[in-house]
């Protein structure tokens, strides 16, 4: 060794850095200029000798200073080097220094983030595998202000983190650390020494990987995948999808089909889908979540998608093949609470952080969890981001963002003194709106082609009016006040709808008022609610004559449509997410004629514009009968190019002969579809060889025609002109 007098540390620096809690660790540790050359310090506890091997090969000894902590001089030029570590009776041991490295966290992104906004956070937070000057190897950041210290912790380094402390970045409190030769697959954490003095250690709440539940490791991750769905993806941006067909088929993706990964469902999934004619696949929350009976709504790792079913190149591989066959993907996103398991999100830092610390502002009763604090600028980016990363890097068409409602009111869910009100004095959660104003905008921005959908059970105005004109920015609405409605009229006894008639009416009041999406989501086939088939009237038959009708009066409806899987066959349980559907009931051919039935629907709803490109105005539909007496609805959709398409519904239990009804012109038309026809399993009653529209007057129409409504169903009827054109 030199006799060159190396720079001395403080007692406290040293304890510190041997004790993994230093905030600033390469100020000491690593490779730094003394007059003459360098000093290198290393943190090697238990180690026999340490010696620096440097890039030429020279090779120089380290002394132990105490509490493991090596030093020496390096003379001449900085050069890179490795660290060999020799142990009692055991080899020696050659690894890189995490400590001789400049930041990985780049200067931009540290600005974008304490602007919070960082619109491609994931690529700069979280654990990166890549190069990083002269080596491979993998950059760790996380955000936590309220850290004394933190510390990377695996398998890598027996989840002891001493040696692998991060270093604090800015005041915005973001902690890096490269490691070099670290590589992918590698399962890691962050272990955070909270304000009061307590190591906790916690999932990486970006990572984009993680171990299998139970377990709840976070894993290093890197994307081996090439997509081929560039035409779908240039055909996306260059279309509105509101404008077009978007008929939703949702699905729990681990009861769909027991036992299917990501890839292996690429196949069936595709191959039912061209069955039954659906335009997008909607699927339950995918990102990753510990209990499995959450259905994906409580959320623990919102940039990973679940484990569960494979790595996440497998389920790009879903998506691209989706997509390859014509399909858009629709993926239901949970920014509204998140659970507390302690190892997650939760007190992140020892400190409230992601959530509220008033729990009259970050608690959520209804389901045990925490609410994001929307007011802060980092927390909504982090969410914002979450957002374009689905969009961007797994290619979604579209999020389903889940219980809007519960993050728009303060007093959701609340009795009075357990909610605070907002500056004004009023219920309205401020914070909350202008983030959903701005994950719209942007990734609308962002992402041309893309839909953002709100699940919102309240009347509250705006929620699809652009953010520009004081509106939520939301393309799409779930119409939950029409499904509600609905599915009560349904329940009644066909003998007794008369008294109900409004149920089943209301909702042309307000059908223009929002952008919606009609659904019959999985919330209405569980928990004691029953399955579609079960909330219907009636012996066997007349159950699956009322799903057909409602189906056909729902398609027909003004906006958008969604089913939840088993609906389309009549699954006569209610769902479990523990087990598999109830495809059996497909060897009975009335549940066969159901499924055709969907299937027909669909198809006939691609094709015909009247049915999906006026959804959203009042241009595309006119009541022509509402009859309470006998049970009967009828109306015409019309399309942008003056398309028509008329629906005439009898939701009673014996046929309707000669009823008259005014049709918007005279002349023939043929009855393209009829929910009674032996083949999807009814009694064959209808007009099937069409009708002849005269020139009768008729409630205030020109024109007007006899027809033959079946027992509980429903006909379609189109102009022969318009066929043949």
């Amino acid at each position: 060794m030199t006799s060159v007098a190396l720079p001395t540390l403080h007692p406290d620096h040293i304890a510190a850095l041997v004790e993994g809690r230093h905030p600033r660790p390469h100020d000491a540790l690593g490779q730094h200029a003394v007059p003459g050359g360098w000093v290198v310090r290393v943190i090697r506890p238990l180690a026999e000798a340490v010696t620096i091997v440097r890039a030429d090969g020279t090779r120089v000894e380290l002394e132990h200073v105490q509490d493991g902590l090596w030093q020496g001089f390096l003379p001449g030029d900085g050069q890179a080097y490795d660290v060999e570590t020799s142990y009692a009776d055991a080899p020696a041991w050659t690894a890189g220094d995490p400590y001789r490295f400049v930041p990985s966290f780049g200067e931009m992104d540290l600005f974008l983030f304490g602007e919070g906004r960082h619109e491609q956070l994931w690529k700069a937070l979280g654990a990166h595998y890549r190069p990083h000057e002269d080596v491979d190897g993998t950059a760790f950041s996380v955000w936590a202000p309220h850290a004394q210290a933190v510390r990377v912790v695996g398998d890598f380094n027996s989840w002891n983190g001493v040696q692998h402390a991060m270093r604090r970045l800015d005041d915005n409190g973001i902690w890096e650390l490269f490691v070099p030769g670290l590589e992918p697959g590698t399962v890691y954490k962050f272990e955070i020494l909270t304000p009061d003095g307590a190591w906790v250690t916690r999932a990486d709440p970006m990572a984009r990987f993680t171990e299998t539940p139970p377990l709840t490791g976070s894993k290093i991750e890197v994307s081996q995948f090439a997509w081929t769905d560039d035409a779908w993806m240039t055909q996306r941006a260059a279309h509105d999808p509101h404008q077009g067909p978007i008929s939703v088929y949702e699905i729990h993706l681990g009861s769909w089909r027991p036992g299917l990964g990501y890839r292996d469902a690429a196949d069936q999934l595709i191959e039912y889908l061209d069955q039954t004619g659906f335009t997008h696949v909607e699927f339950l929350p995918l990102a990753e979540h510990p209990f499995g009976g959450s259905w994906g709504y409580q959320v623990t790792g919102y940039y990973a998608p679940t484990s569960r079913f494979g790595h996440p190149d497998d389920l790009k591989h879903l998506i691209d093949r989706l997509h390859g066959a014509g399909y858009g993907v629709i993926m239901d996103w949970v920014p509204g609470h998140f659970p507390k398991d302690e190892w997650a999100l939760a007190k992140f830092d020892g400190r409230a952080l992601y959530e509220h610390s008033d729990p009259r502002l970050g608690d959520q009763p209804d389901w045990g969890t925490h609410v994001f604090n929307f007011g802060d600028s980092q927390v909504r980016n982090f969410l914002v981001a979450n957002a374009l990363f689905w969009l961007e890097e797994f290619h979604i068409d579209g999020l389903r963002v889940d219980a809007v409602a519960s993050m728009l009111y303060l007093d959701y869910s609340r009795a009075e003194g357990q909610w605070i009100p907002n500056r004004y004095g009023g219920r309205e959660n401020l914070e909350a709106i202008s983030f959903l104003q701005e994950v719209n905008a942007t990734a609308y921005k962002r992402s041309p082609g893309i839909m953002m959908i709100a699940e919102e059970s309240t009347s509250w105005p705006g929620v699809t009016k652009p953010t520009d004109q004081g509106g939520l920015g939301f393309g799409l609405k779930w119409n939950m006040g029409w499904m509600h409605d609905s599915l009560q009229y349904m329940h009644e006894n066909p003998m007794w709808r008369a008294s109900h008639h409004g149920e089943i009416t209301f909702s042309f009041v307000y059908a223009f008022s929002e952008n919606f999406l009609l659904p019959i989501s999985h919330d209405e086939v569980v928990h004691g609610k029953g399955s579609l088939l079960g909330k219907m009237p009636g012996d066997q038959w007349q159950k699956l004559a009322n799903v057909r009708a409602y189906l056909a009066f729902m398609w027909a409806h003004p906006g958008k449509q969604l089913v939840f899987m088993g609906s389309e066959f009549g699954q006569p349980s209610e769902w479990s997410e523990q087990r598999g559907l109830d495809w059996w009931i497909l060897d009975q051919p009335a549940h066969q004629g159901l499924q055709r039935l969907v299937g027909q629907l669909n198809r006939i709803y691609r094709a015909e514009p009247a049915l999906w490109s006026l959804d959203f105005t009042g241009d595309g539909f006119e009541l022509l009968a509402s009859d309470a007496e006998r049970n009967v609805l009828a109306f015409v959709r019309r399309g942008a190019s003056g398309e028509e398409l008329v629906c005439a519904v009898n939701f009673g239990g014996n046929p309707v002969g000669s009823y008259r009804i005014g049709l918007p012109a005279a002349g023939r038309w043929d009855e393209i579809l009829n929910t009674d026809a032996a083949d999807f399993g009814g009694s064959g009653v209808g007009n099937f060889g069409g009708v002849t529209a005269e020139d009768v007057p008729w409630d205030g129409r020109e024109a007007s025609a006899e027809l033959t409504l079946p027992p509980l169903g429903a006909i379609w009827l189109t102009r022969a002109a318009e066929r043949v054109e």
